[in-house]
């Protein structure tokens, strides 16, 4: 049996409910879900057992993604000819 769901009431900046509702479309989440399930990785620590990942990944395998990284930016650094100026 699922539990019913609460309304409460949130008050946040133009700017802030903007940018949620960008994120929630983007994710295809209606913003609702959206929040609810920003708390639930919030509270449960998903979030933090990503960035947790995301951190020893940055911290293992960094220095080669920044030079493959600039690698494949390099092709673009270099004026191309006929390109305007």
């Amino acid at each position: 049996m699922t539990a019913q769901k609460k309304q409460t009431q949130v008050r946040l900046e133009p700017e802030v409910l903007a940018a949620g509702k960008d994120a929630a479309a983007a994710r295809g989440l209606d913003f609702n879900r959206y929040v609810e399930r920003l708390i639930i990785e919030d509270t449960t620590g998903t979030r933090a057992a990503g960035m947790s990942a995301a951190q020893r990944l940055i911290d293992q395998h960094g220095a080669f993604l920044d030079d493959l990284e600039q690698q494949l930016d390099a092709p673009y650094a270099q004026p191309q000819p006929g390109a305007a100026a």
